[in-house]
């Protein structure tokens, strides 16, 4: 039996999208940007931000990791009346990435929803991340910020609050992926990310991971490509299991056929079960009339 056929990255990278309304930086630095994508209709829309994945790192030999990798599923979205916010921010191997400027440019994205409001007509009351892989794992924090100590690396005054976060094939225990980075992203990424291994910086990582800071006290819909070489769904479902003993509304789900970049392909049933999860969120779509997971 012949082996089955997954996406690429540059496959996904060239699957059609709409362009983006507005180019717009949310800070000072060459990376600080992001696509905004507003629905034709009238009335004030809800939003997806979108947040690209690609091992925290930007270049990976010839290609690179950026928001194009997610113009397509943004503008799906788009498609089904949501604003979508895809963001780009600085990686590790950009001035200024890694511990802690990957995160705060994240952070401050999603808070910069609040000036794009101002001019643009966004629902605040219904905001959803959405994140792949590297940025599922960054979606997942951000909504999570609520949870870090007052005297911490992050000092995040009000941070934006969202109804629920869509995690496709995210890390969400860095700790505990550490064995696998260099299998998945070809070197020690989650390393480079926080600056040092959990012996040597403990803190970053309780920090970091949004294992240590369960119950997020949002809605989560985890979902993982059953064949995925790079972010396997048992790491998601440990997690799920975990946010389910501490109260948290969790779904989670692993999608047979399907490998790491079906997930952001929209078309597959991958990507329709995706659109499906960011609607049920955004009470657009009754869930059970619609297979989205257990």
């Amino acid at each position: 039996m012949a082996q089955a056929q997954f996406l690429s990255p540059q496959q996904v990278n060239r699957l059609p999208s709409s362009p983006a309304d507005r180019r717009i930086h949310y800070g000072s630095e060459p990376f600080q940007f992001g696509d905004l994508r507003l629905p034709q209709a009238p009335g004030s829309h809800p939003v997806a931000v979108v947040i690209h994945g690609g091992c925290w790192k930007y270049r990976h030999g010839d290609l690179t990791a950026d928001l194009q990798n997610t113009a397509a599923l943004s503008s799906a979205l788009t498609h089904h009346g949501i604003a979508t916010w895809n963001i780009e921010y600085r990686q590790i191997d950009i001035p200024g990435g890694g511990w802690t400027g990957t995160f705060e440019d994240v952070a401050n994205a999603i808070d910069y929803l609040r000036l794009l409001a101002k001019t643009y007509a966004l629902d605040l009351n219904r905001v959803v991340i959405v994140g792949h892989s590297a940025g599922g794992h960054l979606g997942t924090w951000a909504a999570a910020r609520h949870r870090l100590p007052q005297q911490s690396y992050f000092l995040f005054e009000d941070p934006l609050r969202v109804v629920g976060v869509v995690n496709l094939a995210g890390v969400v225990d860095l700790e505990a992926f550490l064995p696998m980075q260099n299998q998945s992203c070809g070197e020690p990424t989650i390393t480079t990310l926080i600056g040092g291994t959990p012996a040597q910086v403990p803190e970053r990582y309780r920090l970091a991971s949004p294992s240590h800071l369960l119950p997020l006290g949002v809605k989560q819909i985890l979902i993982y490509g059953a064949q995925d070489k790079v972010v396997p769904p048992e790491w998601g479902q440990k997690y799920a299991e975990a946010a389910r003993k501490t109260g948290d509304d969790m779904t989670f789900t692993s999608i047979e056929n399907t490998s790491h970049f079906e997930l952001i392909a929209p078309g597959a049933e991958a990507g329709d079960r995706v659109e499906n999860a960011v609607l049920w969120l955004l009470n657009l779509k009754n869930k059970e009339s619609e297979k989205i997971g257990a």
